[in-house]
Order: C-alpha cells, then structure tokens, then sequence
C-alpha cells in the first residue's frame, strides 16, 4: 500500500456522542504504538523498539515514554468527543486529545476489531491541528 503524503482533507470530529457509546469505547480501546513515531522505546514492548523516520512526528518531543500516559490521553480525548465520523468497525479511525503542555495528538486505529490505536504529536503544518485545539478548548 502507497503511503500518504498529504493530510487527510476529510478529516472530522463526531459533532456529538451518548454517554454509553463514550463509556464502551473508553472501555475497550487500547494503545499499540508505532516504532516509526519513537527515538526512546519507553515502555511500549514494540519491536523493533524504535525505529523513527524522518517524516514522522515523534512522541519523544512532547515526552509521551509511557502506554499507560498515552491510553490516558486516548480515552481523555473520547470522553471530550473528540473522535472521527469515519468508522471501521465499531471504532472511530481517528481520536484526537491534547497534553497538558498544549501540544495537540492524533491517534489512528490499527487494529479495527480490538479497538488497537498507535498515536503521534499532530505537525504544526497540519491544518487539522488548529481544529483540534478548539473543540478541546470548547470541550472544558
């Protein structure tokens, strides 16, 4: 498969969710990681445990070494609706949060059927990354 060079344009935030959908996925997702987004292997088990490319946002710069720090981040942002109308499965493919630092992340799924993400700081040259900011700023 072809890797994509450009953002995705069709990019969305769910504009609402019900509490038992929040609650199922908060339950059942889980964080995977990508070897390709990590310079220090922290605790995520992934093999090979690092292996950074140099057109991929790293989760070194925001400091993010921890799978349970980031799994916080995954259900912080579903809880504040921050998930993508496109669906796979019973999954958004997207879910978006930001760290207490400001810095905003996007998480893609990578496995649609055990609700598996692997998440990365969004590039300031992503258009999508000011939108994300705002609905977390509207979500407080």
């Amino acid at each position: 498969m072809k890797r994509r060079t450009a953002y995705n344009p069709k990019r969305q935030i769910r504009s609402a969710m019900d509490a038992p959908l929040i609650e199922r996925l908060v339950a059942q997702v889980s964080y995977g990681g990508n070897p390709e987004h990590k310079r220090n292997p922290g605790d995520f088990g992934l093999t090979p445990p690092t292996s950074p490319r140099p057109d991929k946002t790293l989760c070194d710069v925001v400091g993010l070494f921890s799978r349970s720090i980031a799994l916080g981040h995954l259900q912080c942002g579903i809880r504040k609706g921050l998930i993508s109308i496109q669906t796979r499965g019973n999954f958004p493919q997207n879910i978006w949060a930001v760290t207490d630092s400001g810095e905003p992340l996007e998480a893609q799924l990578e496995n649609s059927e055990r609700g598996v993400y692997h998440g990365y700081p969004m590039p300031e040259s992503d258009p999508f990354r000011d939108e994300v900011l705002q609905q977390w700023q509207i979500a407080q």
